[in-house]
C-alpha cells in the first residue's frame, strides 16, 4: 500500500495518523474520567501522568499529522458528496485540528497553573507555560473541560456522518480510510 495519498485513496500515512489518534483519544476520554472519578490512591496520581502523558503524545501526532497534510493534500470527494456536504466535511475537520491542539494545550496549561512538576511517562520534564494560579487553574479545568465536550460532539458527527455514507449513500468515504483498503474504481470520484 502507498504510504502518500493519491487522488482516490487515504495513503498509509494518513491512515496511521487518523487510527491512531482516535485510538489515543477515546483511552484519553477513559483516563481523564477514571482520573477524575478514582479515589484519592497512588493509582489516581497514575491516571493523571497517563493522561497528561498521552495527551503530549496526541498534541505531537496531530500537530505531524498537519505537517503531512500540508505536503500531501486529501483524495477528491466521491461525485455523490455535495457541495454543502464538502465544506461541512472540511469545517468538521478543521475544528478537529483546532480541537485537538487546544484539548492537550489546555490540560498543559493547567498543569503549569497548579504548580506541580509532571514529567512525561516520567521520563522527561514539560516546561512550565504560565506561573502557578489558582484564577488560571479554574478558567483552565473550565475550558478543559468544554474542549473535552467540544471533542466529543465533533466525535458524533464525524462517526454519524462516516456511517451515513458507508450505509445511506453507499459511497467509499468511509472503506478508504479503513486500513489495507484500496478503491480502484476512478470514476466514482471529480
Amino acid at each position: 500500500m502507498p504510504f502518500r495519498n493519491d487522488s482516490l485513496n487515504w495513503g498509509v500515512t494518513a491512515k496511521t495518523f487518523h487510527w491512531s489518534i482516535a485510538t489515543l483519544v477515546f483511552v484519553e476520554f477513559a483516563l481523564g474520567w477514571l482520573a477524575v472519578v478514582w479515589p484519592l490512591t497512588p493509582t489516581k496520581l497514575y491516571l493523571f501522568i497517563w493522561h497528561k502523558s498521552l495527551g503530549m503524545v496526541v498534541l505531537l501526532l496531530v500537530v505531524m499529522r498537519l505537517i503531512w497534510r500540508l505536503f500531501n493534500p486529501r483524495p477528491l470527494f466521491p461525485v455523490s458528496v455535495a457541495r454543502w456536504e464538502r465544506v461541512t466535511a472540511e469545517t468538521v475537520h478543521g475544528l478537529f485540528y483546532a480541537v485537538l491542539i487546544l484539548l492537550p494545550f489546555s490540560g498543559w496549561l493547567l498543569n503549569s497553573a497548579t504548580g506541580v512538576p509532571f514529567k512525561i511517562f516520567g521520563w522527561f520534564k514539560l516546561p512550565e507555560l504560565v506561573a502557578p494560579s489558582r484564577p488560571l487553574m479554574g478558567i483552565m479545568i473550565d475550558a478543559h473541560i468544554l474542549l473535552g465536550w467540544a471533542l466529543i460532539s465533533l466525535l458524533a458527527i464525524h462517526i454519524l456522518a462516516a456511517l451515513r455514507h458507508h450505509w445511506f449513500r453507499q459511497d467509499v468515504t468511509l472503506k478508504r480510510m479503513l486500513p489495507f483498503v484500496r478503491i480502484r474504481e476512478s470514476n466514482l470520484h471529480v
